[in-house]
């Protein structure tokens, strides 16, 4: 399990992701789209949801942890979540047609922390390489709910295997 160094009531460290805007043009099966950079900064004023994933297309993070959180999109929109986001060390690439194929839309960004820069300065972040499947450093399975940046929800799972605390329905029951 990560030993986070960050707790409730902090305010996150600055950081820069890379994120593949949702466009109509992104239906075609063959469109890639053009990387942007999304700050911390955006999140200023906002009530902002962040849910990690050690990798896009991984069995439990396409299957349990992310559905889910688009099923409920408008429950987190009721309870006052300004924008949600779904975190992850893989290429804005990959994130991109991961976010297609589960139809996200503009309603869930995916956001690449490259090389979990962001992800390790939470202390956050989980060695998979012997896993024996090419996983390597990734960020491991958490939720985040922060409000004018400052943490107000941490779920981080003790096995990144499984889906608990960081799971939409922990979330939304603490908010």
């Amino acid at each position: 399990m990560a030993t986070p160094s960050i707790k409730v009531g902090d305010e996150v460290p600055q950081g820069t992701f890379v994120h593949v805007p949702y466009t109509p043009e992104l239906a075609e099966a063959s469109a890639c789209g053009i990387p942007s950079k999304v700050s911390t900064d955006a999140w200023k004023g906002k009530k902002v949801l962040i849910f990690a994933v050690p990798g896009a297309f991984t069995p439990s993070c396409h299957a349990n942890h992310a559905p889910p959180y688009l099923a409920k999109v408008d429950e987190l929109k009721a309870k006052g979540i300004d924008e949600i986001a779904v975190l992850s060390a893989n290429d804005p690439f990959v994130l991109s047609g991961w976010s297609r194929i589960l139809g996200f839309g503009d309603k869930i960004l995916a956001l690449s922390d490259p090389d979990t820069a962001w992800t390790s300065k939470l202390g956050l972040t989980v060695d998979l390489s012997g896993a024996g499947i090419g996983l390597g450093k990734r960020t491991t399975r958490f939720a985040l709910v922060l409000d004018d940046l400052k943490v107000k929800y941490l779920g981080v799972e003790p096995d990144p295997t499984k889906v608990t605390v960081s799971g939409v329905d922990a979330v939304l029951s603490s908010i």
